[in-house]
């Protein structure tokens, strides 16, 4: 039924735009009722306002396309519109290639980073030395900035082979928004950059943004658990928990359950999205997964008993399109009593069509 639509969302998103996927649904009561209509936005489409919509709906798409949140608008009693944001991968900007790069653009592009490298040196810069990364600019570091466009979403790593590339690039980055900015170096060497900065009239709250020395504190020595360290501490920030309502956050999105809802299924089969949650829960809102009446699932909305609550549901309602919302609460003593240990709410929408 909407198959050919994720399929054309996909495609957006490959080519590295910011979508929203919105949902009319009639509720019949509280929790459920039909699938009214589905189509996505794109940041062109809602600047232009191409589809008559309300207006409350145009605002919040703008504002999900702008922090990543997924969020629900009731029109009226009988009608509820969900607005899913839909993004490229986080882009990791890796300047220098050197024995730490190498490791680093192995392990973040696994964890879901579309990874940049960027060395001046053609031995260090190439596709060979980075199969991994979807881009390798062998270039002088003064240079590669025309080629960059910085956005606010953008992690980045420097690790070149010495100071004065380091200040280079560092002094470049501190002009943009960006999501991370981490800096390798011992205390010593990060202590004298700072204080070069400084004299140079950055800010200390401008500082402040650059992670250095780089990495969670692991203990890290080999070239391979430094780049452990700091492919975590990457996650941390992409994932960050404590995030004001208004700031940008990455939405959950699973490439391979987007592609295998654009695939019209043989079996019945419902899409389940976490849609609100609150307190502490395995997986943020916007997290997907896939589940057939055969048992098949793919994806996950956060395992354990939970999930096992919401499949045994999703199934029982798959002979008829539509929708439901399962509440999933992981509070108190009944939660408790059958293993879930997480202690939040989470309402997660069941979707068949």
């Amino acid at each position: 039924m909407f198959e050919t639509l994720y399929d054309n969302l996909l495609n957006e998103v490959s080519n590295g735009n910011r979508c929203v996927m919105i949902t009319y649904l009639n509720l019949h009561d509280n929790v459920s009722g039909s699938i009214e209509d589905k189509f996505f936005l794109t940041k062109d489409d809602i600047d232009k306002k191409s589809i008559p919509l309300y207006n409350e709906v145009y605002i919040r798409a703008n504002n999900a396309l702008s922090t990543g949140k997924i969020d629900t608008v009731h029109i009226n009693e009988n009608k509820l519109v969900l607005i899913e944001p839909f993004f490229p991968k986080p882009r990791l900007i890796v300047f220098g290639g050197g024995h730490i790069a190498k490791p680093l653009v192995e392990f973040a592009s696994k964890v879901g980073f579309s990874v940049t490298v960027i060395d001046d040196r053609p031995y260090f810069a190439n596709s060979t030395r980075f199969p991994e990364a979807e881009k390798v600019f062998c270039e002088d570091f003064k240079n590669s900035f025309n080629l960059i466009k910085f956005k606010e979403s953008d992690f980045v790593v420097i690790v070149t082979r010495g100071h004065r590339h380091d200040g280079l690039v560092l002094r470049e980055v501190l002009n943009h928004n960006l999501s991370y900015i981490g800096m390798i170096g011992s205390k010593r060497r990060v202590k004298g950059m700072m204080e070069e900065l400084i004299s140079e009239g950055y800010s200390k709250e401008v500082l402040d943004k650059v992670n250095s020395p780089i990495g969670l504190d692991i203990g890290a020595v080999t070239p391979e658990e430094i780049a452990i360290s700091i492919v975590s501490q990457l996650i941390s920030f992409k994932n960050k928990k404590n995030i004001k309502a208004n700031s940008f956050s990455y939405p959950e999105f699973d490439k391979e359950v987007t592609l295998e809802i654009s695939k019209k299924p043989s079996i019945p089969r419902a899409i389940l999205t976490i849609i609100s949650s609150k307190g502490s829960v395995p997986r943020k809102s916007g997290a997907k997964m896939i589940t057939y009446l055969d048992g098949r699932s793919l994806g996950s909305i956060g395992g354990g008993c939970s999930e096992a609550e919401v499949l045994t549901k999703a199934r029982s309602i798959m002979d008829n399109n539509g929708f439901l919302i399962q509440q999933v609460d992981m509070t108190g003593d009944v939660a408790e009593s059958i293993g879930m240990v997480c202690g939040g709410v989470m309402d997660v929408l069941i979707e068949v069509f």
